[in-house]
């Protein structure tokens, strides 16, 4: 069928739902099985639900389902990914059709770095208030309907809920009927998804008339108090920001201040000004709501997208609180989910472009320090995938070091870890630097390394120990501990703690000799992984029942 598959290459797409009747008529089907999100949602620490501001980014690109709708992956040069996960809470995937199921691969990238992410429900038009008035009106038994199969398609699907955007005016009865709606399709996406979210937009009031408050006010406050959250319209000033402050109350994190990055309107910020919509959002303590950020793609083109990708959220990144990771094992190779060439070990497999964001890795930060630090992809080269982390930096004089950090973590830690690093020293002398790992816990009078005897690490700083050789018993996992190959090095470190949390995983890069002279280094890594010495050694599960279905012999 033409909706599960690609009429022209048979693969299996993403599909969105038109209409009411397509929703309604809506049931699972053993043919959008490639459309269940393989990757459940991250823990983070802290919690999505704690109290500080956060922030949303809604991705709206050319009407959506583009090269992303393939969910096994396609040929797409230079396509426009997203990777600055650790700093944003929540994804939304928008487009202009009644129900944006948010494609596949946007679910399990986002879902491996601990982002929930909301398909849209959206009416406009007069074939808007055509539609709400058929299910908002029609009173209980109707607006229950939508609201139940809505859940359902989340909890199918596993993505985590819902932006409803109703934007076109209402009748007198369907108006009365949108907070128990809007509390009722909450209550259902609590219960059929853990941690789901329904997130209203600003655009009707109270009185049926669509009209944007850019704000919280008494017109639209009923539908902000029946969900988890307020989306404002984008053409605010800061008294609004204060007016939104003091009404929210305690519910001030629930308040999404909309900014649109293409700066249409008479708004503050957008483009690279956008930190100046945060900067006065955040000082009211309010959650952001970024509109179409792909406008660093689309605007200024694909040429130099990493780069300008970058620049444009290290200037937001003092305003963005970041999150977490809180298990292990934690294992990346940085991937994007796309490259010019798949590199495996090192080697160059297959040229060719390729696009695939089910095949992103977990993302790390992306820290920036003016003229001695950049952190960017490095697509010409990598251990495995698409692309590499490469940073660039400088040595101040008479510093023997510089440490750049990776992960935050929060988590106990394991008595045993394992470390594994791959990297490649770029540039005139490489043989002048070393590069290490270095491990920081959280502050702690009981927190030791080894055995009881040895001291305290001042400010909680562990160099774990190098390993020439894996231990006997992990020997065919950590088989990367001496299979650098084609230039890259690589080392196997352990580092025994107890009654301690992990904070920080950073990369120090030394010089071998002290210098008076700045010295500048370029480091690629290739991987990166934290294991627990105790889940490595147990066996893992076995799989079983294994079918295979629709073959199709080309």
């Amino acid at each position: 069928p033409a909706r599960y598959f690609d009429t022209k290459t048979t693969e299996p797409i993403s599909f969105f739902l038109s209409g009411l009747e397509e929703l309604l008529s809506w049931q699972p089907n053993s043919n959008d099985e490639f459309n269940v999100s393989a990757v459940p949602l991250a823990k983070r620490q802290p919690p999505l639900q704690s109290r500080r501001p956060r922030t949303l980014v809604c991705h709206d690109m050319r009407g959506g389902y583009l090269e992303d709708r393939f969910i096994q992956g396609s040929a797409t040069r230079n396509p426009y990914v997203f990777y600055h996960w650790r700093y944003i809470d929540i994804f939304v995937y928008f487009s202009h059709h009644t129900v944006t199921i948010p494609p596949v691969v946007w679910t399990n990238a986002a879902h491996r770095n601990s982002v929930p992410v909301l398909g849209t429900f959206i009416t406009e038009w007069t074939d808007g208030e055509k539609l709400c008035e058929a299910f908002l009106a029609g009173g209980e038994e109707a607006y229950g309907a939508v609201a139940k199969q809505l859940a359902r398609i989340a909890q199918h699907y596993r993505f985590d809920g819902w932006l409803v955007n109703i934007e076109n005016k209402l009748s007198a009865a369907a108006v009365g009927n949108l907070p128990l709606f809007l509390r009722d399709l909450t209550a259902r996406v609590h219960s059929a998804v853990p941690g789901g979210l329904v997130i209203w937009y600003d655009s009707v009031l109270k009185d049926g008339t669509l009209r944007w408050q850019n704000e919280l006010n008494d017109e639209n406050r009923m539908f902000f108090d029946a969900c988890d959250g307020l989306f404002t319209n984008y053409n605010w000033k800061e008294v609004q920001l204060e007016r939104t402050q003091r009404l929210a109350g305690p519910r001030q994190n629930d308040i999404y201040v909309g900014v649109d990055v293409f700066a249409r309107g008479d708004v503050i910020g957008g483009g690279f000004d956008t930190n100046k919509s945060l900067r006065l959002i955040r000082q009211y303590g309010l959650s952001t709501a970024i509109f179409a950020p792909g406008w660093v793609y689309e605007h200024l083109g694909k040429e130099n997208f990493l780069q300008n990708e970058n620049r444009f959220w290290g200037s937001l990144a003092e305003y963005l609180p970041t999150h977490s990771i809180c298990t292990l094992p934690l294992t990346t190779s940085f991937s994007l989910g796309m490259g010019n060439t798949t590199f495996l070990d090192g080697k160059d497999e297959e040229s060719g472009p390729w696009y695939d964001l089910s095949a992103q890795d977990i993302q790390p930060l992306y820290p920036e320090q003016q003229g001695t630090l950049n952190t960017s992809c490095c697509l010409q080269d990598a251990w495995c995938g698409g692309s590499s982390l490469q940073l660039q930096g400088t040595i101040p004089p008479g510093e023997e070091r510089v440490a750049v950090r990776l992960f935050s973590l929060q988590m106990p830690a394991p008595p045993k870890l394992f470390v594994t690093l791959l990297y490649k020293l770029e540039g005139p002398q490489p043989d002048d630097f070393t590069v290490a790992l270095e491990v920081t816990t959280w502050d702690s009078g009981i927190c030791f390394e080894g055995n009881p005897t040895s001291l305290p690490e001042p400010n909680g700083r562990y160099h774990p120990r190098f390993l020439p050789a894996p231990p006997p018993g992990l020997a065919k996992l950590l088989a990367a501990c001496h299979r650098g190959s084609h230039g890259w090095t690589s080392r196997c470190y352990e580092l025994e703690l107890q009654d301690c949390s992990l904070r920080d995983l950073s990369l120090i890069v030394s010089r071998q000799q002290p210098s008076l002279q700045e010295t500048s280094f370029t480091c690629l890594l290739g991987e990166v992984r934290v294991l627990d010495t105790a889940s490595v050694a147990a066996s893992p599960v076995q799989v079983q029942g294994v079918t295979a279905s629709q073959l199709w012999w080309q």
